[in-house]
């Protein structure tokens, strides 16, 4: 666990995971609605299914949200070959906030706490991002 492209690979990975989930809670949300494919064509359709199923795919949506700048940092990271064991963990920190994150969203979904993991998980981005922008100068 020494590269620091790594925890981007589990960070993909989990991703894949919640598709899969994702898939697993719609599609029989969605039979038993009686909602047929092509009534999903647009955003706001799915609106009626019930939450358990809805806050997998909101979760699978938030993992292409702020996720994504950790890629691109993650990459710049380790171009620049500034990889070192504090980025690493802080990735991994990262990538276990983001885990957690989904789990609190796709389960109980409670806010505040969901926001609080969000928060947390930012502050490493943010660390990681400051790292990177002091090294610059």
């Amino acid at each position: 666990m020494t590269s620091l492209l790594t925890p981007m690979l589990a960070l993909i990975a989990w991703s894949l995971v919640i598709w899969i989930w994702m898939y697993a809670t719609r599609l029989p949300a969605m039979r038993a609605a009686g909602i047929e494919p092509q009534a999903a064509a647009h955003p706001g359709s799915l609106d009626g299914l019930p939450s358990s199923a809805r806050q997998v795919a909101d979760n699978y949506n938030h993992l292409f949200e702020q996720p994504t700048i950790f890629y691109a940092l993650v990459l710049y990271i380790v171009f620049k070959g500034h990889s070192d064991g504090l980025h690493i963990y802080m990735a991994w920190a990262y990538v276990v906030l983001r885990v957690v994150h989904s789990l609190i969203q796709c389960t109980v979904n409670i806010v505040n706490l969901r926001f609080l993991v969000f928060v947390l998980s930012s502050l490493v981005l943010i660390a990681m991002t400051v790292r990177e922008v002091l090294a610059f100068f």
